[in-house]
């Protein structure tokens, strides 16, 4: 006999699978520092990258002025304004990142705890049905 609470539950645990699933239960195997601290370095990596490259394009865009005028050009002060500019660059974005990672990290966590809540559940449902089969007799056979 279908149990319809058994097949409820399965359903509303594949579509999660198959939906919020797909990005929250990766998420829930990490501990919270080591998912934040791996979006710190992917993100530092990443603003390096892309300040070097603003950098470039800068540099190539004022490439007529910069050598006419390089020798005239403190060039310590203006390597201490890139440094600078870079610091701030790359604090302001990790504080975004570690805002945004932690705020998907505690979603993935309370909807991950609803899944398992559900699992749990299911347990329960096969537990108490593999009581009631091991309650009976074997058919035709003895007990020992």
């Amino acid at each position: 006999m279908i149990n319809e609470e058994k097949v409820k539950i399965m359903t509303d645990l594949a579509m999660y699978e198959q939906g919020k699933g797909k990005k929250y239960l990766p998420i829930s195997k990490y501990y919270r520092s080591d998912y934040i601290g791996l979006a710190l370095i992917k993100n530092f990596f990443l603003v390096t990258i892309g300040y070097a490259l603003i950098i470039a394009a800068v540099a190539v865009y004022f490439g007529e002025y910069l050598m006419e005028n390089i020798h005239k050009m403190n060039l310590m002060v203006l390597g201490i304004y890139i440094l600078i500019g870079y610091l701030v660059v790359l604090a302001l974005y990790s504080i975004l990142t570690y805002v945004q990672y932690s705020v998907r990290y505690y979603r993935a966590k309370k909807s991950v705890k609803e899944y398992y809540s559900q699992l749990t559940e299911l347990n329960k449902i096969y537990s108490r049905e593999e009581k009631k089969m091991s309650g009976r007799g074997t058919a035709g056979g003895y007990r020992k």
